[in-house]
């Protein structure tokens, strides 16, 4: 049954995004199972279009699927989709961000009930444990602390531009010798802050490692004692933020970089409601608080895309399977079309009322 099934990868949009969820290697072996691939034209995306059609993937236009593509193909993706306002047909595969009333989840939403699709987000494809089936996260924990490190060292340049790992780690391991930091991570048993732990260590750096124990009953002074916190903790339920505005203006906090790898900066959800926009690579940090003592951010929402190479088959590996299993419609995805279906209903009624 599988050569029913037409994924259609899609150009992305933001001009950073590097990855692909499918590389050439895991779109062969799809192909050879009887799937049919469609692959966009993308000039930034990390693997050539000529590696996917050696692969034995068609090829299509840029930003082409809302006109191309069949109605049943499944279209593709990783981050955001153009926000024109167009209804949406298709079903989507991509991380929507759209289930904890981030900023214009609505609309999103409303432009598949326009169209008739349906969005089978990234983030809820998840096992029978809850835990997700493929993530960005160890290496966007990764990354973040580096770029933490590198900027606390004052070694961090812009631009950002990606890179590999053998670079990066050379760029920590260089910049070492005489930083006596003390950096926390929250969320330090999980993916991303695996990655975080991993990159302060090849810094160098002993991180202090907190999870949901040390988390229940925040030690806020202790906290603030770090000079350097690595945020990786994403939740779905509200709890108490991990820092406030007071905390920002305490002047005797020793806190002076936050990276915040979740990004949740919009969602009801945010461990860390101190700011309401992430940065960029053009400029990865920006100040919290001028005055002394200063802190600053950095909360980049696609650090996987700096290491495009290493997180992208990372992540491919683990979601490819899954997608050979679209056919029978099992697995992970009726899962997530009920996630969608939920949120779709919750706001219908919202707008009722």
């Amino acid at each position: 049954m599988s050569d029913s099934i037409h994924l259609w990868m899609r150009h992305e949009s933001r001009e950073t995004e590097r990855r692909a969820p499918l590389t050439p290697a895991d779109a062969a072996h799809l192909v050879a199972e009887g799937l049919r691939i469609t692959v966009e034209a993308c000039d930034q995306r990390v693997f050539p279009l000529a590696d996917y059609i050696a692969a034995g993937c068609e090829s299509a236009p840029t930003d082409s699927w809302h006109e191309l593509a069949p109605d049943d193909a499944y279209v593709l993706g990783l981050k955001e989709l153009p926000d024109d306002r167009t209804p949406l047909r298709h079903r989507h595969i991509y991380f929507g961000h759209a289930y904890k009333g981030q900023g214009g989840a609505a609309a999103l939403l409303s432009r598949f009930t326009a169209g008739g699709g349906a969005l089978l987000d990234m983030e809820y494809l998840t096992d029978d444990r809850g835990r997700r089936v493929a993530a960005f996260g160890y290496w966007a924990g990764y990354v973040g602390a580096a770029l933490a490190v590198l900027h606390r060292r004052g070694q961090l340049t812009t631009p950002l531009r990606p890179m590999d790992r053998p670079a990066l780690d050379a760029l920590l391991e260089a910049t070492e010798a005489e930083d006596a930091s003390t950096a926390l991570v929250i969320g330090a048993l999980g993916r991303s802050g695996r990655g975080a732990c991993d990159a302060l260590t090849t810094a160098g750096l002993t991180p202090t490692r907190w999870d949901l124990a040390e988390t229940r009953e925040l030690d806020r002074a202790a906290l603030l004692e770090h000079h350097l916190l690595v945020n990786t903790v994403l939740t779905t339920d509200p709890v108490p933020p991990f820092l406030t505005k007071a905390d920002l203006d305490d002047t005797a906090r020793r806190l002076a970089l936050v990276c915040d790898v979740t990004c949740d900066v919009t969602s009801e959800c945010n461990v860390l409601p101190v700011y309401d926009e992430t940065t960029t690579w053009d400029e990865p940090v920006r100040a919290l608080r001028k005055d002394t003592p200063r802190l600053d951010l950095i909360a980049i929402d696609n650090l996987p895309s700096l290491l495009p190479v290493e997180a992208s088959t990372a992540f491919s590996a683990e979601l490819a399977p899954h997608l050979l299993r679209l056919a029978e419609w099992d697995g992970v995805w009726p899962g997530a079309l009920h996630t969608f279906e939920t949120a779709v209903q919750a706001q219908e009624t919202r707008y009722v009322r």
